[in-house]
Parts: C-alpha cells; structure tokens; sequence
C-alpha cells in the first residue's frame, strides 16, 4: 500500500470516527477539518458552514461554506465546495470532473446575486446566509477565490488558476486534494504548488547579488525587487505567502503600517532607504545569467519570514497610491532552505530576523516556551483509561504533524507493528489537541465567545497576545494542575459538541457557535454565584456528568436561541456570533438549571486550597528529587562541576559554595535546599555548554 493509499484510509477512518463521535454527517466533519486546515494555511481567514445544494435554471448548484465577511478581509471572498466520498480505493479526479465542481459553486455565486434566487430560500437557512452576504457585500468585494477540497488524487495542476470573471471582478480556483491534504497535515506543507515564475506572470525576472560563499551549507543572495511586483504577487498568492508566525502576527495587529504608508504615498523614492525590507526563504529557485547580471526567474515555496507588514502595505498602496508604488523598490534577504531542512531553519530565521523589530515573543509562538512545557507535560502526565484500569495520556501538537510523525516512526515499512498499536494505546486519537484546540477551549473559558466564533487562527492570535503577560519569566501558573484543567475544559467541550448534535431542539448549522457561547454562558452564570465548575472532577473521571451535561443542554439551547434570532437587519448568522453584542444578549439571559447543577460546582476558594496543595506536594516531590539526583552524580561531577564554572565566573558565591559542599561528599552532606540550588546552578552551567565525563556514581 502506497504512503497515499494509507493516509486515504487513516483520513476516512478519521473523519468516520470524527462523525460518529459528534453526531455529524460525514461531509460536515470533513468540512469542518479541512476548514481548520485551510484557515492554519493561510488559504482563508476563517472556515464557516454553511451548506447549499439545489438548482439554477435546471443547472446544479452547490456551496458548503465561505470564508468570512470579504469586508474584513481585504474585500476577498472566498467560497468553498467539499468533494468528499468514502471509497476503498484512492479516487482520481481529472479535468472534466473539476471543471463540474467548479461550475456549481461558480453558479452558486452568480444567482447569490438574483434577488429572484435569494427569494426562493429560507431566510434562516444557512444557504440563504452566505447568498445574503455575497449580494450585500458585492460592492466591496475585489476578488473571488473558489476553493475545492477533495480527498480524490488530481490529476490537473489549478492552483491559483483563472477563472472567468464576474461582473468585472476576477476570480481564482485554488484546489486542496488528497495529495495536497496529506503534505499539510503531516509535514505542514501547504503551498506546494506555490510556484512563482517572475518573468511569465510578474513581468520580469529580479536582480540578485549571490550572498554566501561556496563553504556555507545554505545558498543566499541579496535581491532588490520594485514594490508594484510584490504587490503583484501579493494579490495573487494572499497570506500564503507569509510564514505561519509572520502571518499570525499580522492577525494580531492592523494589516497596513500607518508609517510605510506614509511613505508610499509622501516619498516613495526613499522607500528603500527608510525600509528594512524583506527576509524571504524558498524550497528551490531558478536563475540566468544576463548583461546586468544574475536574474531571479523562479522560486519555489517562497515564503516572507520578516517584512508581513511591507508586503501588505504595498498590495493595499495598489489602489491609493498606484502612481507612486511605480517608484517604490524592497531589499530583500533571500535564503534558499531546501525542504528537509525547513521545519527547523525556517521557523529560526523568522524568530530572528523579527528580533530585530518590535514583536513579542508571543508572535514566535510555536517556539515560546509555554507550548514547550504543555508538550513536555502531556508526555507525561497520566489521565484514566476508558476501561478505569489502563491509563492514557494526552498529546499536544506543538507542531503540524507531530502526532503522524510520531506512529510513522514506529511503523514498519508503513504497516502497524507492536511499538505503534502501543503507542496509539498510550495516546488515543480522541485525546489529542493542537495549539488552536488549547486557545478556543481558554477563551471560551474566558468567556469570549464571540472571539472564538472569529475562528480557529484569529482565535490564536488573540490568545497569544495575553500569553506572554500570563507566563511572566519562569511561567510558574502553568504547572500540571493546570494542564489538567485544560484537558477537563477540552472535555467538556468534546461532550458539548456531542450533546447539541444530539439535541432535539438543535435545528443544525452553528455548532461551532452555539458550543462556545453555551460553555461561556455557564462559566458566567456559575460565576455571578460566586462558584467554578469542578473542572478537577471532570478530569479525575475523564468525563462529563449527568448533571453537568443537563445544564450545559439548558445553556446550548438558549445559546441557539441568541445566534438565530440575530438583531433586525442581521441575516447572517455566523457574522453575528462575531459580535460582542451577541455574547451580551445571551451573557444578560436568565437562564433556569436543573437543581442538580448545584453538585458540579465548587468554590473558588476550595479550587484555590486544592491547588495549593497540588502545588506544596509538587515542591516537595521536586526537593525529593534534587536530593536523590545530587547524590546519583555523585563528588566528581560536582568536582568537575565546580571547577568549570569557577574557571568562568558564572556562579554566585553562594551557588560555589554550595557546589563546594557537594564536591565533598560523602564527608558533606548537602540539605535539600542545598540540593535545589545545586541543581539549579548545574542547569545554569549547562546552559553555558558545561558537559563532562566524570562517571556518575552508581547508587
């Protein structure tokens, strides 16, 4: 069986279990992935549901979905048709099958403009939403991007391709198949085909001066590039273009710098000398050699690591500074970082070259060490099993693909052996969450649901402003009693989900939002009595209560309530779950619980006692530890330990003489608060690059 072929069948298993689990229908759940995908991609800013199949002058016409209101971003609409089908073997799709896909959700747009056509549906209907959103929005849209998700094998190269325009406005088809599907999901690769050919479509290849000499590993060069051809490319390629972290960075702040701006448009001639232009990576590129020479002609997978910003600017100066972006010329830094080495390089030059700026470290956020230690403690912090008797664990993505990378590993010749049954046993597929899984369970905590509603990425770069403030400088708060927390917030979450699916009153569509603004709702009301919900019981028993689960159900319906009975004027649903107003109007609902939902919650103060506790046994556990590890070194190493950091300066005297102490066993013994010290003095030396070879005493 092909690598492909397996992941076909890991990805309809997936969505299989996925559906049955949340009561869903498969498309939906393979909508609801694939959304999530596309928006981490940067293909759209958000992933919305909303379904339509029916007829056009006797034509077939289908939608499943769009991508946000095009007035909040950047006047592009982007609409989405899943073709999904559940098959033994890998289905191929060629051009003619393509071209009827997009022809019905090109008609779909084009009678989303009929007033006729829009009379003919259900107002509340979700296909009456986003054909409402498209005839209201026309006059600021400026592009139209179709997109295709498949889980069949294309056999025709679309991405990005041209399609007919409407009304004068251009449109694009871009195609996610299962070939595509699989390099995000399990390496992170999503522009894969996101080929830039300088001269065919960009009017001309760019000057570039070779910057590494023959002994360096990776090849680099200085380029200068005229500000309308980034532009350009921009508009054809979006955010794609930016690497995940820049892209994220983006998200958190205004798309257009006031100041580069202002210099587009005042002087547009010194752009290159107030700008600190660009710093770019490709997978691949190609040049020639000319009179004035080196020339740029292509680039493979090229992605903006610094100047997000610059980039967005110019393409925004398209239309209020057209004139002067003709003046306007970008440095740029470009390294070439073959595709092996990327999932490590790439994320560094980012980091690095964005040092230099004014961005945080929780714009850097894949590599802040909060997602570091939440990985550390999900490897290996014990949760109950199914059965009562074997226990799990959960595993947190800090990276695309970590978890198929993990059961690759230990396959043999891609077929399951001992080692991967066994280490799906430890790690269920169910007790699994990514970094935008932990912000939408924190912010829906937080009550923020209308925040959540904006979407899986938006969602992040909200959570990850605050983060930073909340980790301080060692990140004390979060600690295991913590992660066990988040994993009782996932659960309830999960169960929520199921629970609307199965709801008699729940009329489908908005699940998303109705499961957000129901946990919002309860974690509010249980607030304004002054109590919590017992999240430590959720994760001791590694599931929701009855009674827990029957309040959740009273605050889901109301939830629906709220979302489907938007303001006059309103019609789009999922645009109004947006809306702080929205929360308002379900957050000052008085709603009446079962009385049993007095059992699930505790008070703050004996949430507090308990984690105090879990916190003083922990300090005590740790100073158990350091004792026992100090001595399992043993005098040499702290011998040797000393001597290196004395020949240094890099410890305090206190710190010496404590490591002076130890050098001396057994004659000295140091205390337990000798021995935290002393281990905390070795990880500083460490640090500084200190190793040794002394042989560690036996014990």
């Amino acid at each position: 069986m092909s690598d492909l072929e397996e992941f076909h069948h890991e990805l309809i298993a997936d969505i299989q279990g996925d559906a049955d689990v949340l009561g869903l229908v498969t498309v939906e759940t393979f909508f609801e992935k694939v959304g999530e995908l596309l928006t981490e991609a940067g293909e759209l800013d958000g992933a919305n549901r909303s379904y339509f199949e029916g007829s056009v002058s006797g034509n077939p016409a289908r939608i499943d979905g769009y991508g946000g209101d095009p007035r909040d971003g950047d006047g592009v609409l982007s609409l989405i048709l899943c073709d999904f089908s559940i098959t033994d073997e890998v289905r191929l799709i060629h051009k003619d099958r393509l071209q009827v896909l997009l022809n019905t959700l090109h008609r779909f747009l084009k009678a989303s403009l009929k007033r006729d056509f829009r009379e003919q549906l259900e107002e509340t209907s979700s296909g009456f939403g986003v054909a409402d959103l498209i005839a209201t929005t026309w006059k600021d849209i400026e592009k139209i991007k179709l997109i295709i998700v498949s889980n069949a094998d294309s056999r025709t190269q679309a991405d990005a391709a041209k399609v007919t325009d409407v009304d004068g406005k251009p449109v694009t088809l871009s195609v996610w198949d299962l070939k595509r599907l699989k390099q995000y999901m399990e390496q992170g690769q999503a522009r894969a085909n996101l080929v830039i050919d300088f001269e065919r479509d960009f009017g001309g290849g760019i000057p570039l001066l070779a910057a590494s000499g023959a002994e360096t590993s990776l090849e680099s060069y200085l380029a200068v590039i005229p500000g309308k051809q980034l532009a350009a490319i921009y508009d054809k390629w979006g955010p794609r273009l930016l690497e995940a972290n820049v892209r994220s960075f983006l998200q958190a702040r205004n798309k257009v710098n006031r100041g580069i701006r202002d210099t587009i448009r005042d002087e547009p001639q010194m752009f290159f000398s107030y700008n600190n232009g660009l710093s770019a990576t490709a997978d691949a590129i190609e040049v020639e050699q000319t009179d004035q020479g080196l020339q740029l002609v292509r680039a493979d997978n090229l992605q903006i690591v610094n100047g997000g910003q610059t980039t967005a600017s110019l393409h925004a100066a398209r239309k209020t500074s057209a004139e002067q972006l003709e003046q306007v010329h970008v440095q740029m830094k470009l390294t070439i970082v073959p595709r092996e080495q990327s999932e490590l390089v790439v994320p560094r030059i980012s980091e690095y070259a964005n040092s230099q700026n004014k961005v945080n470290a929780a714009d850097f956020f894949a590599n802040h060490p909060f997602h570091i230690r939440i990985e550390e403690l999900s490897r290996k912090v014990l949760a109950r099993g199914e059965d009562g008797y074997r226990d799990t664990k959960w595993f947190y993505e800090r990276a695309r693909g970590q978890y198929a990378d993990e059961i690759g590993r230990r396959k043999s010749s891609g077929r399951q052996t001992a080692e991967s049954r066994k280490f799906q046993a430890e790690f269920p597929r169910s007790q699994f969450l990514t970094k935008t899984d932990l912000a939408k369970f924190e912010n829906t905590w937080a009550c923020l649901p209308h925040i959540v509603s904006l979407g899986a990425q938006k969602n992040f770069a909200e959570f990850a402003k605050h983060i930073g403030k909340r980790w301080g400088s060692e990140g004390a708060a979060f600690d295991e009693l913590w992660f066990r927390r988040v994993i009782a917030k996932a659960i309830i979450f999960r169960a929520t989900e199921k629970l609307v699916s199965g709801a008699e009153w729940y009329e489908g569509g908005y699940r998303a939002n109705i499961v957000t603004y129901a946990i919002a709702k309860l974690v509010h009301d249980a607030e304004e009595l002054e109590m919590v919900v017992d999240l430590d019981a959720v994760w001791k028993y590694q599931d929701v209560s009855p009674d827990l689960k029957a309040a959740l159900l009273v605050a889901a319906a109301e939830a629906q309530d709220v979302i489907t009975h938007p303001p006059e004027g309103v019609r789009n649903f999922s645009e109004w779950a947006k809306k702080q107003a929205c929360w308002k109007g379900l957050e000052d609902r008085e709603l009446i619980y079962p009385e049993e939902f007095d059992r699930v919650l505790i008070s703050p103060d004996l949430a507090n006692e308990r984690a105090r506790e879990a916190r003083a046994d922990k300090a005590v556990e740790t100073s158990v530890e350091a004792e026992l590890e100090v001595h399992r070194l043993g005098a040499a190493f702290w011998a040797e330990a000393r001597n290196w950091a004395r020949e240094r300066g890099l410890l305090s005297p206190r710190e010496n003489g404590v490591l002076e102490t130890c050098a001396a066993i057994p004659s000295k013994m140091p205390s337990d608060k000798q021995c935290a010290i002393a281990m905390s003095a070795l990880k500083k030396l460490q640090d500084e690059g200190f190793s040794t070879g002394v042989g560690v005493d036996a014990t």
